[in-house]
């Protein structure tokens, strides 16, 4: 038996959610028949629909055998963690007691996946917030900080965080309810001389990991709006410096939505048409880039979820990394 105290990260959540993640190797059938056999809060039987309140007392009538089992080594994986840090190359842009805004570089991955289980973004702020005294992995049962947006591994920029739960579920909230505007900067082939609304349909190709454009009703819709900010003339093919607002946020979606309509990212060979292949291969020779140029820039608070109220109307900004910087300077 274990005796489970529901502390305010805990709280808001419904019962077989919270189980799920406390017991993460269980499937979802043994989860439920748990909570109708071996589930008490506050001494007694719930269903799996009641939502836990801080403070409350949640019972669970398994072995530490079978606990520790369904947990998956969570616990063991949380005392093997002391001491062993992901190792940190992020910059920390904005941060309050709530939420966590950081830079991040290029190559590193916001979560983990099959390539790189350990230093990963979001490993690297959890490590952060542990050495910073904010979170403490062994007073938690099942909350982590987490990232609220996720940017590809080569793309640079803003990843925002939520370091309390309440922060987290208000940061998605607002973003799925379209309450954080995000604006990302690139250099795209071909001049673009006034703003332009894109709108589309999307559909993604698991197998290749790449997206398509449609104009169907097979995939998606997407709006992404465009706004010059420099034409290039000064190399061998004109660019434009842009910067694009993503009023929709599908994987790709810049790249793809603007390769359609003949304006494809600098070093982009995903998405690269034939026309400007050529330009890419000499790019990748004298400035070693080997794909897309796209920078998360600027993030804008609207319309505030619950406690994030403060936020409403910040505005938080990164600055160009050094490469873009000097690639910029080159086609000017």
């Amino acid at each position: 038996m274990r005796q489970i105290e529901i502390t305010a990260n805990d709280a808001g959540r419904r019962l077989d959610r919270f189980m799920r993640k406390y017991l993460p190797k269980a499937s979802l059938g043994s989860i439920y028949k748990i909570i109708r056999k071996d589930v008490k809060v506050d001494g007694k039987r719930r269903d799996e629909k009641f939502m836990l309140e801080e403070g409350q007392t949640l019972t669970l009538y398994l072995s530490e055998e079978m606990i520790t089992e369904l947990r998956g080594g969570t616990d063991k994986a949380i005392e093997s963690r002391r001491g062993k840090k992901a190792r940190k190359n992020f910059t920390i842009i904005y941060e309050d007691e709530n939420i966590l805004a950081v830079n991040k570089p290029f190559g590193l991955l916001t979560h983990g996946d099959s390539t790189e289980k350990k230093n990963h973004l979001a490993n690297q702020v959890k490590d952060y917030l542990i050495e910073t005294g904010e979170y403490n992995p062994r007073n938690e049962k099942v909350f982590a900080p987490a990232p609220a947006n996720r940017i590809d591994r080569n793309t640079t920029g803003i990843v925002l965080f939520g370091k309390t739960a309440a922060a987290l579920k208000g940061l998605n909230a607002m973003i799925r309810e379209d309450g954080v505007h995000k604006y990302y900067m690139t250099i795209c082939y071909g001049v673009i001389e006034k703003e332009i609304t894109l709108t589309a349909k999307i559909v993604k190709d698991n197998r290749t990991n790449t997206v398509r454009i449609v104009n169907d009703d097979s995939g998606k819709d997407i709006i992404t709006i465009v706004r010059p900010i420099e034409v290039l003339k000064g190399g061998k093919f004109k660019a434009t410096l842009v910067e694009v607002e993503l009023v929709t946020g599908r994987t790709h979606q810049i790249r793809a939505h603007l390769a359609s309509v003949g304006h494809p990212l600098l070093g982009d060979y995903k998405y690269q048409t034939p026309d400007c292949a050529k330009h890419n291969l000499a790019l990748k020779n004298r400035f070693e880039l080997s794909t897309q140029l796209l920078h998360s820039a600027r993030v804008e608070f609207g319309v505030p979820a619950e406690g994030l109220e403060y936020l409403e109307g910040k505005i938080i900004k990164a600055d160009l990394p050094e490469n873009f910087e000097k690639i910029l300077a080159a086609l000017r």
